[in-house]
């Protein structure tokens, strides 16, 4: 070993135990990384006075900043540890950094560069006191050289200003969840050869088994020189690359392909990357010295487009097969370091989420995504659909140079991820729209800017996808595929989807603007979901009630190629995310009806739809033939396959019993989406809720889908057992009632809730045919939760403040009047007693004030007017066993149910219309036979 790799050795040793004190330690590209760096993360000077910094420029000292930040998280998040209750004055629009520096020795023969992954937006950096140099810019890398002031050894001052003084003629994007002000990725140092790869970019042609080459540099390379690519886990030959000729020793741009032997695809199943180490390497007598490598990687993939199989609807491809999408919207912020994670493993995690959660895909929304999230997509097999983010102000030039510059770059540093399979140009006209003369319109010529910057992305990359706009509006002018934007109720979803079936073929204007007419582009939805469909958009509610009919109904209309629902996690603004802002679970449900059963179920590749309404009125003792809808999302083959089918009722006691089980085979076709046998079931003569459980199985009584419809049965019996006697009161007719913060009823009296301590008290008539001689046992059945005081039940209270859909504002996730927040990892307990004339009869601890679907019917006692009212909410079944001895023949029973002083965790009580149980508090009394 020679002095000189013993010195990069140690360096490198030193750089990872450095790298443990620092946040994001990881090298920031691993699509394009060289092995001499410095990480500069961490603890920075800092400072937003201005004079001071200018003076501590030009004198070279560090001295003068007041404030330490930790790098690269933005000023102002919690991460970067400059907030206003850190300054003593408002944050500013100007931020300055200063740290010294030491570049090693072991670098003298090498060209020096600072790294910046982004900064927001205006940047400059000077080395002890000297400009290196000056960008504009808020998402994408950028560089200075610092070769020829560099002093190898010696302690150097590296100062750098960014001024994020806010303008609509810059990109923003929703900033508004938490300015990404100045440094926002890693910043780093970096050594390289005299003459560098600027960037390298591969091609893939899986139908050749080749992979095109593009590398280019920032100098003409000398003659003789060649370009190595080694496979670093050996699939292929190291492939050598001679320069020469008159036109190639002029180029910076170098192409080549190389054919691979036995090509390993990448897909969402198995998502091989070929590592590669790309070097520029001289010649001269005596060796080949590499001037310059980098290490990065490919996918060998292919997006495209093609028929679903047996039917005449375009798809989007994955490797020359049709690919139904099932993505979210990932708004891809942090509460803490806003668009900075904290670390690489959060990265992992977000996209181990979308995977766990059975999706295809996620859309990065009005963000240029941070490198190493986008390498655990490639690592992990999720598809990305990339935005490039807007402004908010009009379509003027500036506006457009910082919009087109951001493509540009965007394009270039991410051409190589696999897993990015789309670029989306704009968002629902966000930025596009002029005033004139009074009037904000999206004007013609602006139409044809978008156009071209569609077609400029084409040949960037016409390898992917690329959409002109994400429409809300229906204004597509150019797209390779035709979206569009659908906030609804669950209810409206079947009549919404099939006007949507109705209205696109070829030439059809639907959902484009101007004289643009479809042109036989898949067309899939790109957000979707019930947060904007309600009156006011829902606050915080059970998403999955609304989800769950939705994905009905997706799933029966396949000539709509996806969907992409909003969104992977809450915001500060919307709460409809399939886990909290903190990345805290959300609680479904689902598995109450059917076993195991999660959202996961409901994005199957084999997935059965029950036609209609996910919960409907029934008489009982009918027999019911349920339509049913298979969709097959793929062509691999689960052998032979049964569709079990289980009625499970609930009944007005709470009883759950089986009532019937059958079992149909189904027949397997690639891709299959059609109507098949109906499920028939006879409901039984009680009054209840049924679930009507439906489980796809395999030969080997493995479940690939489950689904289920539920039927309420109102005009039955309550028992048919003759040895019991029912006394029932409704919740809303308590004969007192005392409470320490707030009373008040649902839907006169279907729920009614009590906050803080108090009580309800009821009186119930005696029953003339209840003899207690005769009695054996009296039980009370009775379905309660806690009740917290939301925001939306304070009266008088402005659920929304500021701009809603920057982001801007105070936001209570409670205090919209549809809100009823969904159950999660946070609880809201409270202890109950209740007491039978006097005497108590039991303590019961209510865990929460819960939401999900278990509350199936709040959800069926909506009415459909946009409007929610605690909808999902629901109680726990409890039972108090009652002394006979307190109860007395022929009088009044009085039952008391009360939240003691000094608990105050409130109580809500349900009625059998209302919760989860189809019962009303009852008194069960058992007599002999």
């Amino acid at each position: 070993m020679n002095k000189q790799t013993l010195i990069l050795l140690l360096l490198t040793v030193c750089q990872t135990v450095i790298s443990k004190d620092i946040p994001l330690p990881e090298h920031p590209r691993p699509d394009f990384e060289r092995s001499e760096w410095i990480n500069l993360n961490g603890e920075w000077a800092f400072t937003f006075n201005n004079t001071k910094a200018e003076k501590s420029v030009a004198d070279n000292n560090l001295s003068a900043f007041d404030l330490t930040i930790n790098v690269p998280f933005p000023w102002g998040s919690k991460l970067s540890g400059i907030t206003n209750n850190t300054v003593a004055t408002k944050l500013g629009d100007k931020g300055w950094y200063a740290r010294a520096i030491d570049i090693p020795e072991v670098w003298k023969d090498k060209r020096i560069f600072l790294v910046v992954g982004a900064a927001d937006w205006k940047t400059n950096v000077w080395l002890d006191g000297k400009p290196l140099g000056e960008h504009q810019g808020g998402y994408t890398p950028f560089e200075f050289e610092l070769t020829d002031l560099v002093k190898y050894g010696a302690r150097q001052n590296l100062f750098i200003s960014v001024d994020d003084t806010p303008s609509n003629q810059r990109l923003y994007g929703k900033q508004g969840y938490g300015d990404a002000r100045g440094i926002w990725q890693t910043v780093y140092l970096e050594a390289r050869g005299d003459n560098y790869i600027d960037y390298v970019h591969f091609s893939p042609d899986i139908d050749r088994s080749t992979v095109g080459v593009e590398v280019a540099f920032k100098q003409v390379p000398a003659k003789k020189a060649q370009i190595e690519v080694l496979f670093k886990n050996g699939e292929q030959k190291t492939f050598t690359y001679s320069i020469k000729g008159k036109a190639a020793a002029k180029s910076l741009t170098h192409k080549f392909e190389i054919k691979l032997d036995n090509q390993h695809l990448w897909d969402l199943d198995d998502p091989y990357l070929y590592e590669v180490e790309v070097s520029l390497k001289t010649s001269s007598k005596k060796e080949n010295t590499v001037t310059d490598m980098v290490s990065t990687y490919f996918g060998q993939r292919k997006i495209g487009v093609t028929k679903l199989p047996g039917y005449d609807y375009p798809y989007i491809s994955l490797n020359n097969k049709p690919l139904y999408m099932q993505a979210c919207l990932d708004q891809s912020y942090h509460p803490e370091g806003f668009y900075t994670f904290p670390s690489d493993a959060f990265m992992r995690d977000e996209i181990l989420l979308s995977k766990r959660l059975g999706l295809n895909a996620n859309r990065i929304h009005i963000k240029v995504e941070i490198p190493r999230k986008l390498y655990w997509a490639d690592r992990l097999g999720l598809l990305i659909m990339a935005d490039t983010p807007n402004f908010w102000g009009e379509p003027d030039e500036a506006a457009r140079q910082d919009w087109e510059y951001c493509l540009h770059q965007q394009v270039k540093r991410d051409f190589n991820h696999p897993s990015i399979f789309a670029w989306v140009n704009f968002n629902e006209t966000w930025g596009l729209f002029s005033k004139r003369d009074a009037k904000n319109d999206y004007y013609p010529e602006t139409q044809e800017w978008v156009r071209r910057m569609y077609k400029e992305t084409k040949r960037l990359d016409p390898t992917r996808i690329v959409e002109d706009n994400s429409p809300c509006n229906r204004d597509h002018v150019e797209s390779d595929i035709n979206t569009f934007h659908m906030y609804l109720p669950g209810y409206e979803w079947k009549q919404s989807l099939d006007n949507e079936i109705k209205n696109t073929y070829v030439g059809s204007k639907w959902n484009y603007i101007g004289d643009n007419v479809q042109n036989g582009v898949p067309m899939l939805n790109s957000e979707c979901g019930n947060v904007w469909g309600y009156s006011g958009s829902t606050g915080d509610v059970d998403y999955t009630w609304d989800y769950h009919i939705m994905m009905n109904e997706f799933r029966s209309h396949p000539l709509c190629a996806g969907w992409l629902y909003t969104e992977h996690h809450d915001v500060i603004n919307e709460w409809n995310g399939y886990v909290r802002y903190d990345r805290s679970a959300k609680y479904d449900g689902l598995d109450a009806f059917v076993p195991n059963m999660s959202i996961a179920d409901l994005h199957s590749s084999y997935y059965i739809a029950p036609q209609g309404d996910l919960c409907r009125e029934a008489k009982a003792g009918e027999t019911i033939e349920l339509p049913l809808f298979a969709s097959f999302m793929t062509d691999k083959n689960p052998g032979a396959l049964s569709l079990k089918t289980t009625l499970v009722g609930s009944d007005a006691l709470g009883n759950e019993t089986v009532k019937e089980v059958m079992s149909y085979p189904i027949t397997f076709r690639p891709y299959m989406n059609e109507l098949i046998a109906p499920a028939k079931v006879t409901l039984p003569q009680q009054k209840g809720l049924y679930t009507l459980r439906l489980e796809l199985q395999n030969a080997d009584s493995v479940v690939v889908g489950r689904n289920f419809a539920l039927f309420r049965v109102k005009d039955g019996v309550a028992t048919t057992s003759n040895s019991e006697k029912l006394l029932t009161l409704d919740p809303a007719k308590f004969t007192a009632a005392e409470w320490s913060v707030k009373q008040w009823n649902v839907f006169d009296g279907l729920k009614v809730n009590g906050a803080g301590s108090g009580f309800f008290e009821y009186t119930i008539p005696w029953s003339s045919d209840i003899k207690l001689s005769e009695t054996t046992s009296v039980t009370l059945i009775f379905e309660a939760s806690a009740k917290k005081l939301w925001g939306k039940d304070n009266d008088k209270t402005d659920f929304r403040s500021g701009d809603n859909m920057l982001g801007q504002g105070e936001f209570d996730n409670s205090k919209n009047p549809n809100a009823y927040p969904q159950t999660g990892e946070q609880t809201y307990p409270s202890w109950l007693k209740v007491s039978v004339n006097g005497v108590v009869c039991g303590d019961f601890y209510l865990p929460n004030d819960p939401a999900d679907h278990r509350g199936a019917l709040s959800w069926l006692a909506q009415p459909h007017n946009k409007k929610l009212s605690e909808a999902g909410s629901y109680g726990y079944l409890l039972k108090a066993i009652i002394p006979i001895a307190t109860l007395k023949e022929g009088e009044n029973i009085c039952i008391r149910f009360e939240i003691p002083q000094g608990v105050d965790g409130g109580l809500a009580i349900y009625g059998k219309d209302f919760g989860r149980y189809p019962l009303d508090p009852t008194l069960v009394f058992r007599m002999t036979d």
